[in-house]
C-alpha cells in the first residue's frame, strides 16, 4: 500500500473537526493515520448526566468516532462507512478532565471492517473500551481536494 498523503490528513481532520456534530460535543480528531486513530474531548458541565459524571452517550461517541476513523483510512476514496453494531464497557466513572479515545482497526474488508477503541483519562487510567463492525458505503466517498496516497 502506497504512504498516505500528509495534506489528505490535514485536510480530512480540518473537515471533520469542522463539522457540526464534532463541535456541538466538543470533540476533535488529534490524529489519523493507517489503521489508527485518536479523538480527543475536554469534559465540560453540558457532558455530565445528573448524577455529575460523563454521560455514557459521550463515551459511546467517542469509541463510535475513533473506531470509524481507525478503519476510514483502507477504504477507497469514492467509499464512505457507517457503523452497523456498537459494543463497549464502561470501566471507569470520570467527572471531568480530557478524555482520548484511541481507536485501531483490527480487520479492514471490501464492504465490513471491524475496529476497536479505548477511552483513557489524562492519568492514563482506562476508562471504556468497545468495539465497532462497519460497513462500506460505494458512492459516499468525502469530496477532498487531495488523494489519500502520496501518487495516487
Amino acid at each position: 500500500m502506497p504512504d498516505l498523503n500528509p495534506e489528505y490528513i490535514r485536510e480530512l481532520i480540518t473537515l471533520t473537526n469542522a463539522s457540526p456534530y464534532p463541535e456541538h460535543i466538543a470533540m476533535r480528531v488529534a490524529a489519523i493515520d493507517l489503521d489508527r486513530a485518536v479523538i480527543e474531548l475536554q469534559t465540560g458541565p453540558y457532558h455530565l448526566q445528573p448524577f455529575g459524571v460523563v454521560h455514557g452517550g459521550v463515551l459511546a461517541t467517542l469509541i463510535d468516532t475513533a473506531t470509524f476513523w481507525a478503519a476510514f483510512m483502507r477504504i477507497p476514496e469514492d467509499c464512505g462507512m457507517v457503523n452497523i453494531d456498537l459494543k463497549l464497557n464502561y470501566l471507569k466513572a470520570v467527572e471531568a478532565g480530557v478524555l482520548i479515545a484511541e481507536g485501531s482497526a483490527i480487520h479492514s474488508g471490501k464492504s465490513i471492517s471491524y475496529a476497536e477503541a479505548t477511552i483513557y483519562n489524562s492519568s492514563r487510567e482506562r476508562i471504556a473500551h468497545g468495539a465497532s463492525t462497519l460497513m462500506t458505503l460505494k458512492g459516499k466517498g468525502l469530496k477532498l481536494h487531495s488523494r489519500k496516497f502520496l501518487g495516487a
